[in-house]
């Protein structure tokens, strides 16, 4: 796609009216080593007398993975995963490639000093510095300022979570495909919040916000996958759909296995499943940020499994989840979690479990990542006792380490384990 169309397209978008990606953004990118100074973010110990840590590329280049993502592409894994797809160029030079693993705008919008193989760098996620770099170290400079010459909002919950997830889920501009798993490249697993916590950190984490960061993602990341169902460019692939929204595990598995995992949704045996990992986690987000509506989209998720399976209509019925996905992020953006709303969630996710709706690998391994999420904030709360749920938490994570050899009642005995220790509330 034109990289021009791309960025209409993005703009366009419904629900919230929100910043260009950085991807997109018509900005000239100068490069990290236009903050790696000393005296800007590359202090080798954080400054004490300063509103940022100052610390921030060296942190960045030492410890966090965006900046191996384009040495990846020079493995031998990924240029045989170039070869098997038949690319034009190599991994590390090919535009579907670079779109994720580097910071890859268009070589026109590139300073001379702009690296690309500096991976996920800078300006992937602080937008193209052209027209704020020197205006946002000056004296009585605003936010507003910066973010008007095309800093991007990453402090904001909603923003940052929508450019995680264009490429850690995907959207219709930059798509891990089934083709391209197929050829060897990971399945993809994210959670905004679990992922935020895997690396140390290059920023001051401000302020509680894990079960709102949590809950955002989820429905970030329901929307893009029927975006890219709904999608003419990517919502097919040949005579099929693109399979990569669908449940890996409906069809990757042994032969002589019996699952019945589409029982749960009313499904016939053999119905290629919808992958509605964050699906699951939308209904008991939606009960508690949007109740009037949550039973409503609770039955447009089934209606869709069934229009999927076989029904009338599937892609209409498409269209009118994504609608209610869009009204419900809105919604989720401007919520925050109660104590009362975080015990629910978390109990009504375990509950789900032990009624057999993680049947499917990905919904276990989604559900795993949203209770420890729930149960970290908890308890930097106060609200749960770590030592009653650590032991369960970490059965549930050993449960889901291996996709192949996932068992849903080995799963549900863990669960059932962590609802006894969530019973046990702190200080009783």
């Amino acid at each position: 796609m034109d990289r021009a169309l791309a960025l209409l397209l993005v703009c366009a978008a419904p629900a919230l009216a929100q910043p260009v990606l950085p991807h997109y953004s018509r900005d000239q990118s100068l490069g990290v080593a236009s903050c790696a100074s000393s005296l800007c973010h590359g202090s080798v110990e954080p400054w004490q007398e300063s509103r940022v840590l100052q610390n921030e590329y060296v942190t960045w280049s030492r410890s966090d993975r965006h900046s191996r993502a384009y040495a990846t592409l020079l493995t031998e894994r990924s240029a045989e995963i170039a070869r098997k797809l038949g690319l034009a160029a190599p991994a590390h030079r090919a535009d579907v490639c670079l779109d994720c693993h580097a910071h890859n705008p268009a070589p026109e919008r590139r300073a001379r000093a702009f690296d690309q193989t500096d991976g996920v760098g800078c300006e992937a996620c602080h937008g193209p510095s052209r027209r704020w770099i020197k205006s946002h170290v000056e004296p009585g400079a605003t936010r507003k300022d910066n973010l008007s010459r095309g800093m991007y909002p990453t402090a904001e919950a909603l923003p940052r979570t929508r450019l995680c997830v264009s490429c850690h889920v995907g959207n219709s501009q930059k798509l891990v495909t089934h083709r391209m798993m197929a050829a060897g490249h990971p399945r993809l697993s994210f959670e905004i919040d679990t992922f935020s916590h895997l690396q140390r950190h290059h920023y001051v984490r401000k302020g509680d916000d894990g079960a709102h960061l949590w809950a955002i993602g989820q429905v970030l990341a329901a929307e893009e996958q029927l975006n890219i169902l709904l999608d003419p460019k990517h919502g097919r692939d040949g005579l099929f759909p693109e399979l990569v929204v669908f449940d890996c595990h409906a069809c990757h598995h042994a032969m002589s296995q019996k699952r019945a995992a589409g029982a749960r949704l009313g499904l016939a045996p053999g119905a290629v499943r919808l992958n509605d990992a964050s699906l699951l986690m939308v209904r008991h987000i939606a009960r508690r940020v949007s109740p009037n509506r949550a039973e409503a989209l609770a039955g447009e998720i089934a209606q869709l499994h069934a229009a999927i399976a076989g029904g009338e209509d599937p892609l209409a019925q498409a269209r009118r989840v994504r609608q209610s996905l869009q009204e419900l992020i809105k919604a989720t953006s401007a919520y925050r979690f109660s104590a009362t709303d975080l015990r629910a969630v978390l109990l009504a996710l375990i509950d789900d479990g032990l009624a057999g709706q993680y049947s499917d690998y990905q919904g276990a391994e989604q559900a795993t990542m949203a209770l420890q999420a729930l149960a970290d904030v908890m308890s930097r709360r106060g609200l749960l006792r770590t030592d009653a749920v650590k032991p369960a938490m970490s059965g549930l994570l050993a449960a889901v380490a291996d996709d192949e050899n996932y068992r849903p009642a080995a799963f549900a005995e863990k669960l059932r384990a962590l609802r006894e220790g969530v019973g046990e509330e702190k200080g009783k």
